[in-house]
């Protein structure tokens, strides 16, 4: 829930100079492979919360 404030708390601009803050970072080249590994981990993610809901529903 702290979290949840804290994000709402944010406004527009502060969210444009934390982009710019990251693209200065990691440079224009790298923010897609970070996207590109982040959606993946998402995507092993959901599988594997898929298939623990469907072991337990086995063993029901």
């Amino acid at each position: 829930m702290i979290l949840m404030s804290i994000v709402l708390a944010i406004g527009p601009w502060q969210w444009v100079i934390i982009g710019l803050a990251i693209i200065l970072l990691f440079g224009g080249k790298k923010i897609p492979e970070l996207m590109k590994g982040l959606g993946s981990g998402i995507k092993e993610f959901k599988d594997a919360s898929k298939d623990d809901s469907k072991d337990v529903e086995k063993k029901d």
